[in-house]
Formats: C-alpha cells, structure tokens, sequence
C-alpha cells in the first residue's frame, strides 16, 4: 500500500500557513516546509516565517534549520523532506508539505531522480562568471537556444537554474527539459491529495503589497542589517530571495528605499504569477479557489476533509 501525504500550495499570501495548521489537526498531520528561505535562520521577516506560536503545537521541519552561508537546493531538500517523511510515518502521523516551491514539491511526489547529474564545477564557474561580467541575459540566450523548451519555463533572470540547464546540456548532451519531462511522466510512491490554494488575482495582489508593507513595519531593513553584520552578502543563495537582496541594493547605495520597496512589491506579483503557471502545469491537483467557498474557512476544511476521506487518507 502507498504511504499518505498530503500537499498545500499555492501562490505567496494566498494563506496557505493559517489554513496549514487547521488541516494539520483535522488530519494528525505533521508540517514539512517547502519554501526555500523559511529553511534559514535568522531571516523571518522577509521571509514570512510562520512563529512558534502561530504552531500551535502541530509539529514542523525544514524551518530554522540552515544558517544564510549554506546552500540550500532541491536536492537538499528531497533528502531532508524523505528523512522527516520517515520519521512522520513511524509516530503514525501524516506528512503535510507546505509551501510554494513548486519543484521541491515535484521532487518529492514523483521521486524524482537527481543522482545521474554529475556536476561539472569548471563549467558551472565559467558560466557564473560570464554571467556576472556580461549579464544574465547572454545566459539565457545560450539556454535558448540549447534547449527552447526549457528557456520558456525558466525565468531569464533566474540565473542558478539557467546555469543548472545549461550545465546539464553540456554534460549530457540531452535537454534538461526533455529529463524533466520523462521524471513527470512517473507515478507517485504517494497516496496523496494536492491542494492549490487561490484567490482572485487582484485580491491576491492586494494581499502582497500589503504584506511588503508589513514586513517593513515589522523591521525587514533592520533584519537585512543584521545578516549583512553576519557577513551575508549578495552573492549568497539565501539573499537572492525576495525582499532580502532589493534591500541589500538599498542598504548598498545601489537604490533608494522606495525604489527598493516597488520592485520586491513587482518582483512579488511576478512571482506569484509563475508559482500559479507552474501548478496549473501539474497534474491530479484539487484546486481550492477561495471565492468559491465564501472566503470560508470551515467550508474549505470541509471539502479538504471529503477529498482526504476519498482518497482514504484519514477516516
């Protein structure tokens, strides 16, 4: 028999943590975070970090785990998340992913095989430098062409993955899109339901400007100041994430406050609208759209709980 898990995902500030912590209890589930910046210390509030508090005693990984100088990618993560996975099992508790990484989500559900991609360090590093002296641009033209499909579900300026592409190509011959592809092809190990939490777009926005604000209410400049004294810097993994390297820029002459402030507002918006492509790519998902239910929690437990209690998750 496949072991249970359960997915919440959707788009940023589409609510998933509060709803989290009530489908936890409804399943005797435990939390497992898929988000790639919730993993560091240190970096709350830009990150969006749920407290120990808002817990409410329901049991949480992958958050606090990583100081910013390490490296965190969906390799790490899967080895970390099947780890935790066991461990759930063996208390006799459901694993529950959260999130709004899409591919650490993917790399979990369908087991997907990351052992015959060797690393080509020397190739790796002259790409990073090509991209650093001539822009992210001249990257992702070479992407482009190398591998068309891929270029289209990649972000031009999201460097780390375009390098990973390209690396791939290079190594293999074969196209990192192609790969990934025949991965998606295969049938989870799971029993599991995947819910997409979602909102009205202009709703959806709303809540983003409105959480950037809040965040710089709640002090992100000084928490940026405080992990640049910790020696943090632009060039690491955990200050390419949203709302720590605009305020870097800040902090760094680079742009005012207000400049700063637009574009982690946009880039948000931005991100959003890729997270939500990208699961609307995904396959056996329940979308949960909220204006459906009346903006209604205790309604969209109810149709968890009916989804669950189908697939013979919970009882």
């Amino acid at each position: 028999m496949k072991k249970p898990l359960i997915i919440l995902t959707g788009p940023t500030a589409a609510g998933k943590t509060e709803l989290s912590i009530q489908l936890a209890k409804m399943a005797k589930a435990s939390v497992i975070s898929a988000d790639s910046m919730q993993v560091y210390r240190h970096m709350d509030i830009g990150s969006a970090k749920i407290k120990k508090s808002e817990m409410q005693e329901i049991p949480h990984y992958l958050i606090d785990l990583l100081e910013p100088a390490e490296e965190f990618h969906v390799v790490k993560f899967q080895e970390y998340a099947k780890t935790y996975m066991d461990e759930i099992y063996a208390q006799g508790r459901i694993p529950l992913i959260v999130g709004g990484t899409g591919f650490y989500i993917q790399a979990v559900l369908y087991d997907i095989d990351f052992t015959k991609e060797q690393g080509d360090a020397g190739y790796r590093a002259l790409l990073e430098r090509k991209a650093k002296e001539q822009g992210a641009h001249v990257l992702y033209e070479m992407l482009a062409q190398a591998d068309p499909k891929a270029a289209k579900k990649i972000h031009k300026n999201n460097v780390k993955r375009v390098i990973r592409a390209l690396e791939f190509h290079h190594l293999s011959g074969q196209k990192i899109s192609e790969h990934n592809d025949a991965q998606q092809q295969k049938e989870s190990p799971y029993n599991f339901v995947y819910f997409v939490l979602n909102d009205e777009r202009e709703r959806l926005y709303q809540r983003i400007n409105q959480r950037v604000e809040q965040m710089l209410d709640k002090g992100l400049v000084a928490e940026v100041e405080k992990l640049r004294r910790l020696g943090c810097d632009r060039h690491m993994v955990s200050m390419q994430g949203l709302g720590y390297k605009e305020i870097l820029e800040y902090l760094d002459g680079r742009c005012t406050l207000e400049e700063a402030v637009y574009k982690i507002k946009r880039d948000t918006r931005h991100f959003a609208k890729r997270q939500l492509t990208w699961f609307r790519r995904e396959r056996d998902v329940t979308w949960i759209n909220k204006p459906d239910f009346d903006y209604d929690d205790h309604k969209i437990l109810a149709f968890m709980q009916e989804a669950l209690v189908q697939k013979g998750i919970i009882t």
